[in-house]
């Protein structure tokens, strides 16, 4: 190779090299190391990963322990009065809100801009929580996260999977994946916007098929703090089980995208799995089959708002060697009270502005399992006010005292 060839050579390399961001994690740094000094009743994992940054890219000398485990947001149901009796009764590492437009937020009329910040209420009790935008315009993103961000909330999101026809047809949602170049362009556009707190990304393994190792490494080079990996393509919906060798995967590809960071002791972004989990013992597991920084757990918590209360509880094994680890367990009654705590809340909080609609499919979630539970669904369906519920419910109390 000639002087000529050679200089062509290194200036093509260096136009192709990327050049690894340390991404700036702010509250889930100090979260990350705080779960991170929980010690097991065993003194560590089974395989013994988490003390190795060489296997899994912990920052070193961080203590064995615990993932970070967070609220999904849901749409219609990561609501402020859903998130109220969640906070209560189990609080989370972190909590999240439904999703919101970012376009929305910039264009809308004050009417619907009204309904929006509706969605992002929530109560200085929820810290930490992070507000989750959409949205496929760069411009109106930035100013969306600054006025998220003016709100008080401790980090922005930013869905990047979400399989909704009308999401979609907005190019936002799992779109983004068919345009990773606009994607990056997104998430530079929320740093932006809210420069003072982390910016973290939702996502699936692919659209129609997987595409983790392309997509993963492509959000991984605008340094996000978080990335959550849905462990499902878009394709698949929620109609076949969450393969959690997906998260496992992004770990690796987040280990070797970010090793000079990860060797050098420095912030790299954080991987969580989400999926299939059902309960906190189950996202321990899952943590550790795929080393994944941290689990958002989602459809686990339906109907069950004791369920992270049992990150306060020792972290013990059962004689599988599993996690096992239990959370609080209400009575009937105390179940049934709750779901109208929160239905009082959801009238209280948002009357007027969301249809009562939205609680029946709460009330699906409280009321099972049994005797006497399909009847009093049959009537909490005809129920169209918190003043309604109560009579049912108190009817229903009466007759097994």
């Amino acid at each position: 190779m000639n002087l000529l060839n050679l200089f062509k050579y290194f200036l093509k390399a260096s136009k192709n090299s990327k050049a690894v961001v340390e991404p700036q994690l702010g509250f889930w740094n100090d979260l990350n190391n705080k779960c991170g000094s929980i010690k097991h009743e065993d003194g560590g994992l089974k395989n013994g990963g988490y003390e190795d940054v060489k296997n899994i890219g912990r920052p070193i000398g961080r203590p064995i322990g615990r993932p970070i485990c967070v609220l999904a947001p849901m749409a219609d149901v990561t609501d402020c009065a859903f998130r109220y009796v969640i906070n209560k009764y189990g609080k989370p590492d972190v909590l999240w809100t439904e999703f919101v437009s970012a376009d929305g937020l910039v264009r809308a009329s004050p009417v619907g801009k009204k309904k929006l910040l509706a969605d992002l209420k929530f109560e200085k009790e929820e810290k930490l929580i992070v507000a989750q935008l959409f949205g496929s315009n760069p411009k109106y993103m930035e100013e969306a996260c600054k006025i998220v961000a003016d709100l008080g909330y401790d980090g922005i999101d930013l869905n990047m999977g979400c399989p909704d026809k009308s999401i979609e047809r907005q190019k936002a949602g799992a779109s983004m994946m068919k345009n990773p170049k606009l994607a990056k362009e997104i998430i530079f556009a929320a740093k932006r916007g809210a420069p003072n707190i982390p910016i973290t990304v939702k996502t699936r393994v692919g659209y129609n098929k997987d595409e983790l190792d392309s997509w993963l490494r492509n959000i991984l080079e605008a340094s996000p703090a978080v990335v959550t990996i849905h462990a499902r393509t878009r394709k698949e919906m929620s109609k076949v089980p969450a393969d959690w060798n997906y998260v496992k995967r992004a770990v690796a590809i987040r280990n070797e995208f970010q090793k000079d960071l990860i060797v050098t002791g420095k912030q790299h972004t954080l991987i969580f799995g989400n999926g299939d989990v059902t309960s906190v013992a189950d996202a321990y597991n899952k943590a550790e089959e795929s080393e994944a920084d941290g689990v958002m757990i989602g459809r686990g918590i339906f109907g069950n708002p004791w369920l992270f209360s049992a990150l306060q509880k020792p972290i013990t094994r059962n004689a599988s060697g599993d996690f096992d680890v239990v959370q609080n367990e209400p009575s009937l009654e105390e179940k049934l009270n709750v779901m109208l705590e929160h239905t009082q809340k959801f009238q209280d909080e948002l009357g007027g502005i969301k249809n009562f609609a939205v609680m029946k499919k709460h009330f699906k979630a409280y009321v099972n399992g049994f005797d006497g539970a399909k009847e009093l669904r049959a009537e909490l369906m005809e129920t169209n006010n918190a003043e309604e519920v109560r009579e049912v419910i108190l009817r229903f109390l009466s007759k097994i005292d």
